[in-house]
């Protein structure tokens, strides 16, 4: 299975964002990969109002990408907002599959960490989600959830061999290598690979960050079932596309059958 990986760094204006995806999902199609991963927050950055820029599933943004799946005949997961209750939005992963279809992770684990309180203006969601590239079955996550291994496991038993995860993961003192350790910590846990893509960090961009919101540290990851790194980019925006064994999936889970041999306490 061929994986882009999509290192981006989005800007408040979501047609400027839209023309990055677009340009990334014809470098993917051309490179052979059956799915581009994308960050949280794709449509738009973290650091102002998102109620006036989210739209639903079947909106213009949305559309828009999954034109760009069709056209390039592979999957695209990228992060967006969607309208909430009242003036509250979802965090939302939009998946546009190649055959027109579009379904949407609604983030569950909300950012009320390190100051931030994602929760005063977003709704979380409740239900997990998968879905299917080609043979493969693959599971989403988005940023802070990485940090929960319990999405993780229900996901591997879902059927999930891959999980992506899109983020928009802060800067700040051991962050990077918190973002490393949780991304092989759950692919150990669930014996799965993890794409795990996050924002690029603005100030390797050459951009400041005044709103103080999560933007981005990169360091997007590959992790493999048996927690090796596969594949790590740095912290300025970049692309990679890189091949899964999903052989690995089925040695590794003969080898250490975490998965069957975990007890509910």
């Amino acid at each position: 299975m061929r994986i882009a990986l999509g290192q981006l760094l989005s800007t408040y204006d979501p047609g400027e964002n839209l023309r990055e995806v677009a340009d990334l999902a014809r470098r993917a199609g051309e490179d052979g990969a059956q799915l581009l991963v994308l960050p949280e927050a794709t449509m738009v950055a973290f650091g102002r109002s998102l109620k006036g820029v989210a739209e639903p599933l079947d909106g213009p943004w949305a559309s828009a990408v999954s034109e760009l799946a069709q056209q390039h005949s592979l999957a695209i997961v990228a992060g967006m907002f969607t309208p909430g209750d009242g003036d509250r939005v979802r965090n939302t992963v939009l998946i546009a599959l190649p055959d027109g279809t579009v379904r949407g992770y609604d983030k569950i684990h909300l950012y009320d960490a390190f100051g931030f309180t994602e929760s005063d203006t977003v709704d979380p969601g409740e239900e997990p989600v998968t879905f299917t590239v080609g043979d493969t079955t693959v599971g989403v996550a988005t940023c802070y959830d990485i940090r929960f291994p319990r999405l993780f496991t229900r996901l591997a038993h879902d059927g999930a061999t891959v999980t992506v995860v899109c983020a928009s993961w802060g800067d700040g003192p051991g962050k990077a290598e918190q973002w490393e350790l949780l991304a092989r910590a759950r692919a150990l846990d669930t014996t799965s690979w993890v794409v795990a893509v996050g924002q690029a960090n603005p100030l390797a961009a050459g951009e400041e960050n005044p709103e103080k919101a999560p933007r981005g540290v990169g360091h997007s990851i590959v992790a493999a079932p048996d927690g090796s790194v596969v594949t790590s980019l740095g912290d300025a925006p970049d692309y990679a596309v890189v091949g899964l064994d999903m052989e690995l999936v089925e040695r590794t889970r003969t080898a250490i059958p975490v998965l069957r041999n975990a007890r509910e306490l």
